[in-house]
């Protein structure tokens, strides 16, 4: 709460420090994703598989978010303030006390240096991790990847950020609360700390390292988590793009003992048109220590996955999208008691 109030007292005031309009600096929007999904497991509790987090329910029309943000930017002071509702909420921040579990994002950045682009960013911030987020309009597939669905969508700390003045290079550093943590945990005592690399050779390829060093293991001050994140995203022309990622992570308990968990994953997405897009997904998820994901398989969580999408874009603020999915697990981890998993999954999206 000590943020929303920080918020609520600069903003008022930042014209007097930016030497700008704060009213004509404010801007508002909205984002609301309705979506019904079907998964043939019938789940009897209507709830998707475990490491699912976003679109959880089956045979149920939901919302998985429906979002209100504001954002205020001027010469030299930045702050946004997110609230949430829908599934993404429920299960992403069912760890986080109840006052936290409907803010999307609530930040404010100052910048450094009159000369370059220093940004000084503090308070609950989009994860520096990954290539999809919350909001399925700004991804390329409809549902997220299980590898984006067990790593941060966010994160609460300080991070340190510069651009170079063609924006072609982003560097940023993160002290962090913890691996997706709005509130620390109690009896953990020592930071995490993030890194990010995002560099622009050109105008058809991105390329992207963040990592995360730190711990979610409670009074143990021997445990650390070291994970990387690699990606790129390839437009190899006007129609055809390609993102290709993975992550590997390791939690080291004690001196002798550690897991290890990794996850490739590549889309491909064609452009019809403007209107229509084709998409489709090949991933992996490998956690056999189960530090990840809690299976109940002693063998851990091994499970591939391929999906294909179709998008219909009915006017800039209003999508149509339908996605197939078939996962394929080592072990019989689906409600069903089975091995493999089928869902069709469909969502509206709109932007205010």
């Amino acid at each position: 709460m000590k943020i929303l109030l920080l918020i609520g007292f600069i903003l008022p005031s930042a014209g007097i420090f930016a030497q700008d309009d704060p009213i004509k600096n404010l801007t508002f929007n909205a984002y609301a994703e309705l979506y019904y999904s079907y998964d043939f497991a019938k789940p009897v509790n209507h709830e998707k598989p475990d490491f699912i987090y976003n679109h959880k329910r089956h045979n149920q029309i939901n919302a998985n978010l429906i979002l209100l943000k504001t954002n205020y930017s001027a010469t030299n002071l930045r702050a946004n303030l997110g609230l949430m509702a829908g599934n993404y909420s429920r299960y992403n921040l069912s760890a986080e006390p109840s006052w936290a579990r409907h803010l999307y994002e609530a930040n404010i950045g100052i910048k450094l240096s009159k000369e370059n682009n220093l940004w000084l960013d503090a308070g609950i911030l989009p994860s520096h991790i990954g290539f999809e987020s919350a909001i399925s309009a700004d991804c390329w597939t409809l549902t997220r990847s299980i590898l984006a669905e067990n790593s941060p969508y966010y994160e609460t700390g300080i991070r340190l950020g510069y651009s170079t003045k063609k924006k072609n290079l982003n560097l940023a550093f993160l002290v962090l609360n913890g691996w997706q943590r709005i509130k620390k945990l109690n009896l953990i005592q020592q930071p995490s700390f993030g890194i990010q690399v995002n560099y622009r050779p050109s105008e058809k390829l991105l390329l992207n390292y963040s990592n995360f060093t730190g711990t979610d293991i409670q009074n143990n001050f021997n445990a650390l988590r070291t994970f990387h994140n690699l990606y790129m995203q390839f437009d190899m022309n006007k129609k055809l793009g390609l993102i290709a990622g993975i992550d590997i992570g390791n939690d080291k308990y004690n001196s002798s003992d550690y897991g290890i968990w990794y996850s490739p994953v590549a889309i491909m997405r064609y452009s019809v048109s403007e209107q229509i897009k084709l998409a489709v997904r090949g991933e992996y998820y490998n956690d056999k220590n189960r530090i990840i994901i809690p299976t109940n398989n002693l063998n851990g969580l091994r499970v591939s996955g391929i999906s294909g999408n179709f998008d219909y874009s009915l006017s800039k603020k209003l999508q149509f999208r339908i996605e197939g999915k078939v996962y394929q697990a080592v072990e019989r981890e689906f409600s069903n008691d089975s091995s493999k998993n089928y869902s069709i999954t469909t969502n509206m999206t709109i932007r205010l």
